[in-house]
């Protein structure tokens, strides 16, 4: 057993004094101990601060190779759908090995930020053009090969994409490479299961519907089947122009329809999600469902702001994720949600109740919308949870002058990622000191395949 000695952690009650964690050879916390005395066989962390880490509950991989790519301003008026057209490009030039590449220099930029795991919104599963490869399910292993390489945690979510648009719509271009049947994507769906035997037992597979507009109605049924009791994760109203088209077919706003037809429960995480009407935002509060919002991405992106005090007050659960990865960041994703609601609102603090600190509640929403979102057994340092664990810079000068009680404050609305010291995933002690224990090999790599890419676009 391994054991960690913190003069400061956050329990699920509060901030404690002298806390041992110890925690086994599988990654999991055996015994949590507040007030004791530090024992020779302790891990002394010093003035660091230890937290539980949340997950990151969507990303793209892929899209981090474009960042800074689609900045310029075109001709014509620039928003989400231009967008997409230029990453269809994009993706349409990438091989195997350079998505595995650029996964594992991601997911190395999640653990640095603070993530222990993450789920993984994997759509791009073909050759360009569409054609199969020999191995259906060989650019899933390669996500799984970039996970294993950096030590995160994975909850992979298969994409079901079978449609270019509402009404049933061909696919087209970029889209190829994602298309599937469902006769397809359930050999696919099994065939990247089979290929996760043999991995660290806190991997996991769900599933993810692309979206409304790249599925059908009467692909639900089939859907929920595959997933049984697993994670099912979908984009829903990301897009006024999305709400508008959905509305014209199916009759019924994007969640609206999905919180009356395909059975969502806690077991779904909705994406996005930025375009609510105050009744839908009440009734995924009450579904039990994560909403899981991408506040870098979406601004990024111009898709609108999610309906934060209201979805609270009904009771609802939430999470973040880097989606696009153009800034991975734990602390900016939950800084640029709160004050996204700040210029909306005109007011200050205003995701948290009474008398609350913004960023304990923003963290403590993150820790417990991850867990249930990547269905993944962490959020908090107890007995039994995922020893997923972040330890910030107690030493340094952006938390001297702060109380327990504002050191998240801190961390998130006065400074940034920089305060990450250690971060252990599942037992994995993968960030030592600031810096991931195998930065250099990956970086380097990502270094080069992305130079043979740059000379192919």
């Amino acid at each position: 057993m391994t054991s960690l000695f913190a003069n400061k952690a956050l329990l699920s009650d509060g901030w404690a004094d002298n806390v041992r964690v110890g925690f086994d050879a599988a990654g999991t916390i055996v015994s949590v101990e507040r007030d004791v005395g530090r024992q020779a066989e302790d891990t002394h962390l010093g003035n660091g601060i230890l937290l539980p880490a949340p997950g990151n509950l969507h990303s793209h991989t892929f899209q981090r190779a474009m960042a800074g790519m689609t900045e310029h301003r075109s001709a014509s008026r620039d928003d989400f759908w231009t967008w997409r057209t230029l990453m269809y490009r994009f993706l349409d030039v990438l091989e195997p090995q350079e998505i595995e590449a650029i996964a594992a220099l991601v997911y190395l930029e999640m653990l640095e930020s603070g993530y222990a795991a993450v789920a993984e919104f994997h759509y791009v599963h073909h050759r360009p053009g569409g054609g199969a490869y020999d191995n259906i399910a060989e650019l899933s292993e390669r996500i799984f090969a970039a996970a294993v390489a950096t030590g995160i945690g994975l909850t992979h979510l298969p994409v079901l994409y079978s449609y270019g648009g509402t009404d049933r719509a061909d696919l087209a271009g970029g889209q190829l490479r994602f298309g599937c049947d469902l006769p397809r994507f359930a050999r696919l769906h099994d065939a990247a299961r089979g290929a996760m035997k043999g991995l660290p037992a806190d991997f996991s597979i769900g599933l993810a519907p692309h979206s409304l507009r790249a599925t059908a109605p009467e692909q639900y049924d089939e859907i929920a089947a595959l997933a049984g009791n697993g994670p099912i994760h979908i984009h829903a109203a990301e897009q006024q122009r999305e709400v508008r088209d959905i509305e014209a077919w199916l009759g019924a706003r994007p969640v609206e329809w999905l919180l009356d037809n395909a059975g969502v429960n806690e077991n779904w995480c909705l994406i996005h999600t930025t375009h609510m009407s105050d009744a839908e935002t009440r009734s995924l509060a009450r579904s039990g469902a994560t909403a899981g919002l991408c506040p870098i991405t979406e601004a990024n992106l111009g898709d609108g702001v999610f309906n934060g005090p209201a979805y609270l007050e009904a009771g609802g659960g939430l999470g973040v994720g880097s989606d696009s990865n153009i800034r991975v960041s734990l602390s900016e994703e939950l800084r640029q949600l709160e004050y996204s609601q700040r210029l909306r609102h005109e007011a200050r603090n205003v995701m948290a109740s009474d008398a609350a600190s913004t960023g304990t509640l923003l963290y403590g929403k993150a820790l417990k919308g991850s867990a249930r979102a990547l269905q993944r057994n962490s959020g908090a340092l107890e007995a039994g949870r995922l020893a997923d664990m972040v330890v910030l810079d107690g030493d340094h000068v952006a938390l001297c002058g702060l109380r327990p009680e504002q050191f998240l404050d801190g961390w998130i609305f006065a400074f940034d990622d920089r305060l990450v010291r250690d971060v252990w995933s599942a037992g994995r002690h993968c960030v030592k000191d600031g810096r991931h224990t195998a930065r250099d090999a990956i970086e380097q790599r990502y270094r080069t395949i992305l130079k043979g890419l740059m000379d192919r676009i």
